[in-house]
């Protein structure tokens, strides 16, 4: 029951974002076509509203834009206008996912290593490192340390490549500038859950019944100090996917972030409108599998109790 009631409300949030997505761009001033206006005959230009049903009234271009996405059919974009948005979100998700996913492993991993460790070694050496590394990560934006990077390990040192998009080397440098922050972040969060956690009395109990250190870290500290991060992880995916197309424009990559940038300049509503929808549906999707996974992790939360 609790998973049909997640379903129905997934689908009801992508409604709601759908409908308001419709809505804003109805709202932005300004015509796709106004560029063309001083070069196309009026005729010409009429022709070109009414094959986007911009000729149609707004109630009748809202139904037959939820009946192209009831077949999964976000429409044809109107600044490459021999490409439909599913080409654009198909050519250009790869790279932006790869890039996300990676920067995802980065973060997570090494978030996760320096929280334990701070936390472990709390008011100690290892912790100040652990937290002089994660302000670092915070205070320096993706989009300065990028070509710190590109200076030091492509250019100096000759490592990586300095840009485009290829093999496994050209994705190094471009997945630490984007994990960084939220390396930090996941670091912070986990130091402050695992000192909330080693400081419960069911730790010292464990600790009281003679059970090793690393069995109380594993067992009990590490699984229940994770918890909160894994509610974070849906979030952080989206930002780092949403979140690329500086990174994308420093690096030269062919991501969906690029035609993102590029449709919001070029007025192209169906290319914002779906790729908005897109990330729209992946963080609500992902949201819900975070859910799913709260059993996995913790067997005391039950799917089907009303609390989730």
């Amino acid at each position: 029951m609790y998973i049909l009631k997640r379903i129905l409300t997934m689908i009801l949030t992508i409604w709601v974002i759908v409908t308001l997505t419709f809505v804003m761009m109805k709202f932005i001033p300004g015509d796709p076509f106004a560029s063309d206006a001083d070069v196309l005959p009026p005729e010409v230009l009429e022709n070109m509203r009414a094959q986007y049903n911009l000729d149609k009234p707004v109630a009748v271009q809202y139904a037959l834009y939820l009946k192209g996405l009831a077949s999964f059919d976000l429409g044809p974009s109107i600044e490459s206008r021999t490409r439909t948005v599913n080409d654009i979100i198909k050519s250009g998700f790869p790279p932006s996912a790869f890039l996300g996913l990676q920067s995802l492993v980065i973060a997570l991993f090494f978030g996760l290593l320096l929280g334990i460790i701070a936390a472990l070694y709390h008011n100690r050496f290892l912790d100040y490192i652990s937290m002089i590394i994660a302000i670092i990560g915070i205070s320096i934006p993706s989009f300065i340390l990028a070509p710190l990077l590109i200076k030091v390990f492509s250019v100096d040192l000759r490592i990586f490549p300095v840009a485009t998009w290829g093999t496994w080397m050209h994705t190094v440098l471009p997945s630490i500038a984007l994990a960084s922050m939220p390396l930090a972040v996941v670091a912070r969060f986990m130091r402050s859950s695992m000192i909330e956690v080693m400081n419960a009395n069911y730790i010292r109990t464990a600790d009281a019944k003679g059970l090793s250190t690393a069995g109380i870290v594993i067992k009990h500290g590490i699984r229940n100090a994770i918890l909160p991060v894994v509610s974070f992880i849906g979030p952080l995916f989206v930002s780092l996917i949403t979140g690329t197309f500086v990174i994308e424009k420093i690096f030269a990559i062919p991501g969906i972030g690029r035609y993102f940038v590029d449709s919001i300049f070029n007025r192209d509503y169906p290319v914002i409108m779906g790729t908005t929808i897109f990330f729209s549906v992946i963080l609500v999707f992902t949201l819900f599998l975070i859910d799913i996974s709260y059993r996995l992790i913790d067997p005391r939360i039950s799917l089907t109790s009303k609390e989730g």
